[in-house]
């Protein structure tokens, strides 16, 4: 069963992880993540790099794809990618993307669509994708996001909202933990982010502890953000339906339905 976990190091990383790597400013983002790319050749992997291209000399100049020059989405490149993977007998693919602002992914929000498309493509594929961001340059609001859309961190888990939403099957996802006043506002983002791609949302929350009156707040303005849109909630427990009930939320022109 795919769920949230804790590596203690890059050597732990398996088949369908997506992990947060958070670095210090002095980091450098292959020497922390040479294992991982290394451990490519021992298991069989095809190792691909996003981001910028490191010094002409380094080994892993030849495996770097350029963000800036990517030809369509970064989805898009790392399907093909993973298809190249399979004709080539590779076991799966690895994928270390180095995301710096300013990037394409970072523009307008999109590398939080980005960061959803990754997810979806590590959990369907069983590919291998190993975020890393340096918390120097990237404001606390973003940082929370990132880190609540990574099912996998690295080390100490970051301060973050106690919530998680990661991919869990095919046309569903899950939330972890409890959503409140801190988590709101990242949490009504991620949702208004998958809502704009599809017009139903399944979330099973069998592992859902609590929202708070904060929490339902912003998932009911995540569901009414654009027209014919509507989130379904899975497996709730009794505390939930409850909450959700007497706070007024269970109208019918909000468009989230509470299913056991």
């Amino acid at each position: 069963m795919r769920g949230p976990r804790v590596l203690p190091t890059l050597d732990e990383v398996d088949t369908g992880d997506h992990v947060c790597h958070l670095l210090d400013r002095s980091d450098d983002v292959i020497d922390r993540s040479r294992a991982f790319v290394a451990d490519g050749a021992l298991h069989g992997d095809k190792v691909v790099i996003v981001g910028p291209a490191p010094r002409t000399e380094s080994e892993f100049a030849p495996l770097v794809l350029d963000p800036a020059r990517l030809q369509g989405s970064l989805l898009s490149a790392v399907r093909r990618e993973a298809a190249a993977a399979d004709r080539e007998g590779f076991r799966s693919l690895r994928v270390l993307h180095h995301v710096i602002p300013g990037s394409r992914a970072d523009r307008d929000g999109e590398w939080l669509r980005s960061e959803l498309d990754l997810e979806e493509f590590a959990a369907d594929t069983g590919a291998m994708v190993v975020c890393a961001y340096s918390g120097a340059d990237w404001d606390l609001p973003a940082l929370q996001q990132i880190s609540c859309v990574h099912p996998h961190h690295l080390g100490s888990r970051p301060v973050s909202p106690a919530f998680r939403v990661y991919r869990t099957e095919h046309e569903g996802w899950t939330v972890t933990g409890t959503v409140d006043s801190d988590g709101a506002v990242a949490f009504g983002t991620i949702l208004c982010a998958l809502l704009a791609h599809t017009p139903t949302v399944r979330l099973r929350c069998q592992t859902l502890d609590f929202f708070d009156a904060a929490g339902m707040s912003a998932l009911t303005d995540a569901a009414r953000h654009l027209p014919d849109r509507k989130v379904i909630l899975e497996g709730t427990n009794e505390t939930v339906r409850l909450t959700w009930k007497l706070s007024g939320f269970a109208v019918p022109d909000v468009p989230v339905v509470i299913a056991l």
